[in-house]
This record gives C-alpha cells, sequence and structure tokens, in this order.
C-alpha cells in the first residue's frame, strides 16, 4: 500500500490549480447568463430607452357553447373546454392563473413574461370578450430576469444561475489569495467596491 503525503506547497499548488481551473470554465460556462442579467439589468433601470415599456392592446369577441357556463352546479362548468377555445382560437399563451366564477359572468385570466389575456364569458349567453396585452421582447427579457410569471422551470434556470455566479466569484476570490503580488492590491479594491455600494445605499435609497 502506497500512502501519499502532500507537503503544504504541494496542497498549495493543487488548491490554485483547481481555483483557476473552477474561474476559468465556470466563468465560460456562465458566460450567456453575465451577459443576459447584466443586460437585463441595464433595459430594467431604463425600460424606455429600449422600448420595453410598449405594449399592445388586442380584444376580441365571440360566441362559444352556452352548455359550458350555464350550469346551476359550477363545479361542472367547462373549464378545460374554454380554456382549449382559448387557446386554440387567439393562439392565448401563458398560465392559467385565475378562474372566476360568480352568478352572471366566468372569467378566466392568462399570465407570462410580458403577456396577459383576461377573457370575461357571458354565463346567460354563452358571449364572451377577450382581452390581451403583448410587449415586446425587451419586456419579456426584464420579466424573465424577475422570474416574473415564467414557472417553475424558469425558476431553476434562475437559481442554477445563481450558484454558478458565486462559484465564478468565490473561485476568483480564492485565486486572488494565491498571487501575492496581486492579493493585497485586489482585497483592497474589493473593499473599496463594496463600501462604495453601500454609500451609494446610504445616500440614494430612500
Amino acid at each position: 500500500m502506497t500512502i501519499i503525503n502532500q507537503t503544504p506547497n504541494t496542497l498549495k499548488k493543487e488548491t490554485a490549480k483547481l481555483s483557476r481551473w473552477l474561474h476559468i470554465y465556470l466563468s465560460m460556462v456562465s458566460f450567456a447568463v453575465v451577459l443576459f442579467f447584466s443586460f437585463t439589468g441595464l433595459t430594467l433601470n431604463h425600460p424606455s430607452w429600449f422600448g420595453g415599456d410598449k405594449q399592445m392592446v388586442v380584444k376580441n369577441k365571440g360566441q362559444l357553447n352556452v352548455n359550458w357556463v350555464n350550469q346551476p352546479d359550477t363545479n361542472k362548468i367547462a373549464k378545460l373546454e374554454i380554456v382549449e377555445l382559448l387557446r386554440k382560437t387567439y393562439a392565448v399563451k401563458g398560465f392559467v392563473t385565475e378562474v372566476r366564477i360568480d352568478d352572471a359572468e366566468v372569467s378566466v385570466s392568462f399570465k407570462g413574461p410580458a403577456y396577459s389575456c383576461d377573457a370575461f364569458i357571458d354565463r346567460a349567453t354563452g358571449s364572451y370578450e377577450v382581452s390581451e396585452i403583448k410587449m415586446g421582447l425587451v419586456a419579456v427579457m426584464n420579466d424573465l430576469h424577475k422570474g416574473r410569471d415564467s414557472g417553475k422551470g424558469w425558476g431553476w434556470v434562475i437559481d442554477v444561475s445563481a450558484v454558478f455566479l458565486i462559484l465564478v466569484s468565490l473561485s476568483g476570490l480564492m485565486l486572488l489569495f494565491f498571487i501575492k503580488k496581486r492579493r493585497f492590491a485586489g482585497l483592497i479594491t474589493g473593499a473599496v467596491g463594496l463600501g462604495l455600494c453601500y454609500l451609494i445605499y446610504l445616500l440614494f435609497v430612500p
């Protein structure tokens, strides 16, 4: 049995090598993530610069099978059929976020990134009105940045992206400790950056 004893210098070199490897390849993997969240951070602060505040409202009217909604027992109202009809007829997107039923009306709401749709159905006649609000690509990216109405799948993308960026930052900090000539200046620069952020918060955030 061979026992390998690592000297402190060997361990230090291996740790530095691992830190460098992690920093380089994690940075490359998360390149698109950093670019996306950096750009959308700018568009969130200045939506009018990129047309992110523009929206288009589309309204439609129609008639559905009155038996779907004119039911004394509200549990028998054909919710699935109504949703599928709206999706097929008007290419409605997003998730169904709410179905409200009262004595006179059934309303269905859909939400997605930079998108919303509300349908109002008369229970007595089966006639309905659909109102869609659509926004542009920049608004879609802004909502993806915030995780608004984007579903659990995209929520996982945000979580994984956050973990990647944390690892990139920590591996870069770890790597700095192995560069003697840059260590002190790097730590001072990091401390100054952190202090500036805190100072800006104190001065400009109500």
